[in-house]
């Protein structure tokens, strides 16, 4: 009996051993997590909360239209400039003919107005000719004047003792008298001149003001023009960027607004992450600092980056209806900031395999 009650003592003693050396190992496994974990905080800070971000380039018609073709396809790669879509062009080439045929007009009337003005300066020319031609014969007619007029007075002393003859008498007198009316009717001659010249002139100044209207109309015309130019451009929808194609919710016939959101071009060859950081860890990051990413989609795989540029504003300052701490219960909630990363090596080919939106993994080296 004595035997059996020490082996059955002894085994107890050995568990107990076992035990407590599982428990120390336990405890050393866990002190030893818990210190890396920490001396990792004191120079690292991490979030799982991180998505990456691309450019997504809306394409938009500027023209309202009907789609006459849809030259892509879903998640189809386009470079800058490549034709997207075509729309019906007919109405708007009839509004370029109709502003070219404005345009012609107006230049036509321009033109006219020229010739116009041309004619009026020559006119111009010729009544000035014209009085001066009279002033001549003005100043002969003066000249006759006085001759007849000193003939007269001679004649007239002379018939006083019948020195001449009253036939003589009366020549000189006519004399006199034909000359005073030619001075008269040239002096009426040239003040008709004048007045021909004060209305060509009048009428040249119209025609000049017509060509300053002309040239303004062909001005206007030419916008018209250039409008009717860039609205028919606008039926040939291109590409904004290089990148691959969202889905195309367009169908040939379908009628488009101007404005009317249609699908998306996804740009590729830029992409970044954005992480959003509690604001309890934001009195360590600084720009410039090394991080390395984990992408969900390539687990394994680490790639490096930089912090690059903080958000001037917390994610929910952004939101749709922004909370407002002022009104009703106040609950305090940690807000997050989103950081930009962005990576080191952007032609990387695995970078290259991540898309917008992905779930990326993100850990701030803080050294």
């Amino acid at each position: 009996m004595a035997t059996q009650e020490t082996g059955s003592n002894a085994a107890p003693k050995k568990r107990s051993k076992a035990f407590l050396i599982v428990l120390i190992l336990l405890v050393l496994a866990g002190g030893s997590f818990g210190i890396s974990k920490y001396i990792h905080s004191l120079h690292h800070e991490e979030t799982d909360d991180a998505q990456v971000e691309a450019h997504i380039n809306p394409v938009i018609p500027k023209i309202s239209g009907y789609v006459t073709e849809v030259r892509v396809k879903d998640n189809q790669r386009v470079k800058k400039g490549d034709t997207l879509l075509m729309l019906d062009d007919r109405d708007f080439k009839l509004r370029l003919e109709q502003a070219e045929a404005a345009l012609a007009t107006a230049e036509s009337n321009l033109t006219s107005a020229k010739a116009s003005t041309n004619a009026s300066a020559a006119n111009i020319a010729t009544s000035q000719a014209a009085i001066s031609a009279v002033d001549a014969q003005i100043e002969a007619a003066k000249v006759n004047v006085w001759r007849t007029t000193q003939d007269y007075n001679r004649y007239a002393n002379l018939i006083k003792d019948h020195s001449v003859t009253q036939q003589q008498y009366e020549q000189a007198q006519a004399a006199k008298e034909t000359a005073e009316k030619q001075l008269l009717v040239l002096q009426q001659q040239k003040a008709q001149a004048a007045r021909q010249t004060n209305a060509v002139s009048s009428q040249s100044n119209a025609t000049s003001t017509q060509i300053g209207l002309a040239n303004s109309t062909i001005k206007q015309r030419q916008v018209d023009v250039d409008d009717a130019k860039l609205n028919l451009s606008y039926t040939v929808i291109t590409a904004p960027a290089d990148g691959i194609i969202s889905k195309v919710n367009v169908q040939e016939g379908q009628f488009l607004s101007a404005g009317q959101a249609t699908f998306s071009i996804v740009q590729d060859n830029d992409i970044w992450v954005v992480a959003n950081f509690k604001e309890t860890q934001f009195d360590d990051l600084k720009i410039g600092q090394k991080v390395i990413v984990e992408a969900d989609a390539l687990p394994g795989h680490e790639f490096e980056a930089k912090l690059a540029s903080f958000s001037p504003a917390t994610g929910s300052r952004f939101a749709l209806l922004p909370p407002d701490n002022a009104s009703g219960n106040f609950v305090k909630t940690v807000q997050r900031l989103p950081v930009r990363i962005e990576f080191t090596n952007p032609q990387d080919s695995l970078v290259k395999q991540l898309k917008a939106g992905m779930n990326v993994y993100v850990d701030v080296h803080l050294d």
